[in-house]
């Protein structure tokens, strides 16, 4: 077979497919749009659909977790905000335990670790560091030992609704010998 027949072929067969790919795709259209008569299934309506969130922007940088046997630990890790607004981090969820923000502030001269009212807010282009003796999120009481190198996920949610899932590793801390135990010495304030 010459080149100029061979090439003439292929060119028919490209149109082929091409026509056939045209077709295709209005069939697909048409069979996506359910054509016959009214639609049963309502548009969501904003309520009905997730947050329009600003966790786009929020993301947590070297997240981890004091490993502990039982009771209470904490989770840390850099907030960084890369838009244009502050986002308020309200709460923060796990399957191992309850949890709350907190925070170490100077109480009647002494240093108290409690609950952070209003959630932690992340400045507009800024972050903010959780970490040991300073903001952090509470592991309440643990279901299950946190060993070393256990990964534990968590999901954040914001003052606007949406969610932000991440996941820590665990890690061995001493620190400042600092226990997040209430028998510990170390006073626990929730107010």
């Amino acid at each position: 077979m010459s080149t100029a027949v061979q090439a003439g072929s292929v060119r028919k067969r490209a149109r082929r497919l091409a026509a056939l790919s045209g077709f295709a795709g209005v069939v697909l259209a048409l069979a996506g749009c359910g054509g016959d008569g009214p639609s049963t299934t309502a548009e969501p309506t904003p309520s009905d659909s997730p947050a329009v969130t600003q966790t786009a922007g929020l993301v947590i940088e070297d997240p981890w977790v004091k490993a502990a046997d039982e009771g209470m630990t904490a989770a840390f890790g850099v907030l960084v905000n890369d838009t244009d607004a502050d986002i308020t981090v309200t709460a923060v969820e796990t399957a191992i335990s309850p949890i709350e923000l907190h925070e170490m502030a100077m109480q009647d001269g002494a240093m108290v670790m409690r609950e952070k009212g209003g959630g932690i807010t992340v400045p507009a282009g800024g972050s903010h560091t959780l970490e040991p003796g300073g903001d952090h999120i509470m592991l309440m009481d643990i279901a299950e030992a946190v060993q070393p190198g256990d990964e534990i996920t968590f999901t954040m949610t914001f003052a606007d609704g949406g969610t932000y899932e991440f996941s820590a590793v665990a890690k061995p801390f001493a620190g400042a010998e600092e226990s997040y135990d209430p028998d510990s010495g170390m006073d626990m304030d929730n107010g």
